[in-house]
């Protein structure tokens, strides 16, 4: 595996992260403390936050489709269960539609933001606004090239896509201002840019649309099974060219990957840390749509904790992750700035300890208790908590520059 492909994968997002972790557990790390003991009360506000969201003990999988579920119904299954799809792979590009499209404007909105929902007439904010600001759009046809068949996403709408389309769907105004709105615009044409110039995978059984990367994965799953870690390499590799440029290498650009200089390598790879952190929660995202199309996925441990701020603010409000100098929680960082950096790396192999710490008390393996479960059940819920018991706005403990395409 060259250095290009080794970062572009979650093994190399994983390895990484445990190398930053070792550092900072023998106190090599310039800007955080570790206090591993922490991770005990950490473990168990996770149970308790996964037992009351569900008692039962089915925890789903992360993904946006939770997103979708508003008050117990699921919104998204509502409308797809009652479309006639000629086959499952039809509805499966329309759901790699969806996920895609969603997740790509998924970034933080912000404490302000809020989408006045019609159904339920209450504002909601955050992810759960988002994805039901993008829900709504999609299924009034504002990704569809085709009036006909206004649950799509093609290249063509894609790219003419403009920022006041995006303020009218999202609600966007003076009092409502949403952060990140020209980049996330900006992706969704990149995104639309790509798939009409890769007709090689966007366009085995029908127009270019992102939901034609369904096809590709299908036709390479192995006797109708394929491992979660390749979704996410094929995620990369195919809409890789949609992030902004960034850190590049042998020409390639490397999209969710900073420069940190307590790491090393004796290769090319040097002091650079991939996070990849919206790429996975897509390509956890495509785990079901797969699945309803026919196709089984295995190791879903083989993806890592989402590098973000809620998994981040966890430990950090957990007591996990101590800063060394506290002004630094009052001062504002950009995306690479190594403190950013050396947080989001800790908080994915922290993720990996504290995966194994809820499976010991509970008694799960991994394969009973996926991590993608445990993010669900979950960290992210539980360091949403933890913010809003701090913050009375909820909002991280760190605030980190976002332009819309990192977190």
């Amino acid at each position: 595996m060259d250095d290009v492909s080794y970062l572009l994968s979650a093994r190399a997002v994983r390895e990484r992260a445990h190398q930053m972790l070792a550092l900072g557990l023998a106190d090599k790390l310039p800007h955080f403390r570790i206090d591993v003991a922490k991770l005990d009360a950490v473990a168990d506000l996770v149970l308790d936050v996964t037992s009351k969201a569900y008692p039962d003990g089915q925890v789903p999988f992360h993904s946006r489709w939770r997103h979708f579920v508003v008050g117990g119904v699921d919104r998204w299954a509502m409308i797809a269960d009652k479309v006639q799809w000629p086959d499952a792979a039809a509805r499966a590009r329309a759901e790699f539609d969806l996920a895609i499209t969603s997740v790509l404007l998924d970034a933080g909105a912000g404490a302000a933001w809020r989408y006045h929902d019609a159904v339920s007439g209450t504002p909601i904010g955050r992810s759960e606004g988002l994805a039901l600001a993008s829900l709504d759009m999609f299924v009034s046809g504002a990704f569809s090239a085709d009036p006909s068949d206004p649950l799509r996403a093609d290249a063509a709408k894609l790219k003419q896509l403009a920022v006041g389309d995006l303020e009218r769907g999202f609600q966007v105004g003076p009092e409502n201002p949403l952060i990140g709105l020209e980049g996330r615009v900006e992706l969704l044409q990149r995104l639309g840019a790509v798939v009409a110039a890769t007709l090689d995978v966007f366009v085995s059984k029908d127009g270019p649309r992102p939901g034609g990367l369904f096809d590709q994965l299908a036709a390479r799953a192995a006797d109708g099974r394929i491992a979660a870690g390749a979704i996410l390499e094929q995620v990369l590799l195919e809409l890789g060219r949609i992030w902004p440029a960034r850190i590049m290498l042998n020409g390639v650009s490397l999209g969710d990957c900073w420069r940190h200089p307590s790491l090393a390598s004796s290769d090319g790879i040097g002091n650079l840390m991939p996070l990849h952190k919206l790429s996975q929660w897509l390509s956890y995202s495509l785990i079901e749509p797969l699945q309803r199309g026919g196709i089984e996925v295995a190791d879903i441990d083989g993806l890592t904790g989402l590098a973000e701020y809620r998994n981040g603010g966890l430990f950090v409000d957990g007591g996990v992750l101590v800063l060394r100098d506290p002004a630094d929680a009052d001062c504002t960082h950009a995306v690479d700035a190594p403190l950013v950096v050396e947080w989001r790396a800790l908080t994915v192999a922290l993720l990996d300890r504290l995966a194994t710490l809820v499976r010991q008390r509970t008694g799960r393996t991994p394969a009973q208790l996926p991590l993608a479960k445990i993010l669900e059940g979950g960290t992210w819920a539980a360091g949403r908590k933890l913010a809003f018991e701090r913050r009375p706005d909820g909002a991280p403990p760190l605030k980190v520059i976002s332009d819309g395409t990192v977190f």
